[in-house]
């Protein structure tokens, strides 16, 4: 997941400036589409299963999935009928300066949770993590002992200011170009500017990274799962959840934010969509990524739980610190998790840069250009930088900031956004199905939310007393 806010932007590869453009193939869509999607919320997905059990999970993956193939309809047919080629533009024609306003926040927490999440996992290869007494060592450790220079804290410290910040303090990310809207040429804001780049760079070169990540997540799973199925070493997975009283049956809501947060990529929508020749070109895109990434978020859930059942962590790479038993296995194990740290190191700079352009805009929208004042920007990097860190230390698993972020601001982006946009009808081309089907999704979004939220302040709360 390439968190970012939506623009038109050239993403899907085209003719050469002396030759007439021809438009992208279903099949270049689908990848980007696919690309746009899996990231690190593949990473909580196995988790989602031992909550949840596999039949539940599986219905709940499908269901989502069909859902946003719903909204992404509503976003695509509101944004063809209006005079703008972006989300939050769509969300001003319905609501005015409000809906674009919600957008733009959406979309800066979704990317700042994201970072958050990024550090988390760097943190789980390069350091582990010891949730609930269980310890799970990170490659640092398992190489060269537990010392006080490899411990989370310092670790983390070390790649933030020697890695990423070196990464993240670039003004600039390419070459700008005007945006083509309908025919006519506007200068771009300074966020739609900036975050067309970092869009355009993010899903040509290091979202590509993500597909190939979660092929080599599945093959590898797959592999080990079957090698210890037929070595009679697999866990048994529960078919359906354990309900021992009502805490049980509503925690089964909390893994529902986590799979919404792993399907979200409504940001993207508008840079793919707009490059097809027809919009039934876009949707046929859109329903076909939709059955690759369920097939391969339930293939490495399944794999993943086979492999270590209900000892599963909330971030899996965790779990992969467990001795294979062969030099050849536990080679795999780090390259595994290494590749997918750099990976995401690679990814940080980019996403941080779509956030910190986001935020300039919305508390300063009278300023002049980021690139052009060194106070705010070095202030607004650090500030980023400082508070993902101390998020990251502070709570370090990812399960609670998919769950935060997919119980808020995904949520909305998904679903309550597109389908209120339906409601709301600024352009009378509703029809009575797509009401019934908006109403539905806003009030499922809404009910699950809310109680997923619920659940997790009551638990915290009854940790808390005891």
């Amino acid at each position: 997941m390439s968190p970012a806010a939506g623009v038109k932007a050239p993403l899907l590869p085209g003719s050469s400036k002396s030759a007439p453009a021809k438009p992208p193939s279903v099949s270049g869509a689908v990848f980007n589409v696919s690309t746009s999607i899996i990231g690190a919320g593949i990473m909580s997905i196995p988790a989602t299963l031992k909550v949840l059990g596999v039949v539940p999970a599986f219905v709940m993956i499908v269901l989502i999935a069909w859902l946003v193939d719903i909204s992404v309809e509503f976003l695509m047919r509101y944004t063809r009928a209006g005079d703008t080629t972006t989300y939050a533009g769509v969300m001003r024609e319905s609501f005015g300066r409000v809906g674009s306003i919600l957008v733009q926040i959406c979309v800066m927490i979704t990317n700042l949770g994201c970072l958050i999440i990024f550090l988390i996992i760097i943190g789980d290869v390069l350091s582990g993590n010891q949730p609930e007494g269980s310890v799970h060592l990170g490659v640092l450790q398992q190489w060269f002992g537990i010392h006080w220079w490899n411990t989370r804290a310092f670790a983390l410290l070390f790649t933030l200011i020697f890695v990423l910040l070196p990464l993240v303090v670039f003004k600039r990310v390419g070459q700008y170009t005007p945006i083509q809207e309908r025919g006519k040429v506007f200068k771009a804001s300074c966020s739609e500017m900036l975050t067309q780049i970092s869009i355009k760079k993010s899903l040509r070169y290091s979202s590509a990274i993500s597909v190939f990540l979660a092929v080599v997540f599945v093959g590898i799973s797959s592999v080990m799962a079957i090698m210890a199925l037929l070595e009679g070493k697999t866990n048994s997975p529960r078919m359906v959840p354990e309900l021992d009283n009502k805490a049980a049956f509503f925690d089964l809501f909390t893994a529902v934010p986590v799979i919404v947060t792993a399907f979200t990529f409504h940001f993207n929508v508008h840079p793919i969509g707009f490059e097809m020749d027809k919009p039934s070109d876009m949707i046929s895109a859109v329903r076909i990524s939709m059955v690759l990434c369920a097939a391969i978020y339930f293939a490495i859930g399944l794999f993943g739980y086979l492999l270590f059942g209900d000892s599963i962590m909330a971030d899996i790479l965790v779990n992969f610190d467990q001795n294979s038993g062969s030099t050849i296995g536990s080679v795999l194990n780090d390259i595994v998790r290494l590749s997918y740290a750099l990976h995401l190191m690679l990814v940080f700079p980019l996403l941080n840069f779509s956030l910190r352009a986001n935020m300039d805009e919305f508390l300063f929208p009278n300023k002049t250009l980021l690139a052009k004042d060194n106070t705010r920007f070095w202030s607004l990097t650090l500030v980023i930088l400082a508070f993902c860190y101390l998020a990251a230390i502070a709570i370090p698993n990812i399960w609670y900031f998919f769950q935060f972020m997919g119980s808020t601001s995904a949520v909305s982006l998904a679903f309550i956004f597109p389908g209120a946009i339906a409601l709301r009808d600024a352009w009378g081309i509703s029809t009575a199905r797509d009401r019934i089907l908006a109403a539905v999704m806003i009030v499922l979004a809404v009910v699950t939310s809310t109680i997923a939220i619920s659940s997790n302040i009551y638990s915290l709360i009854t940790e808390n007393q005891s």
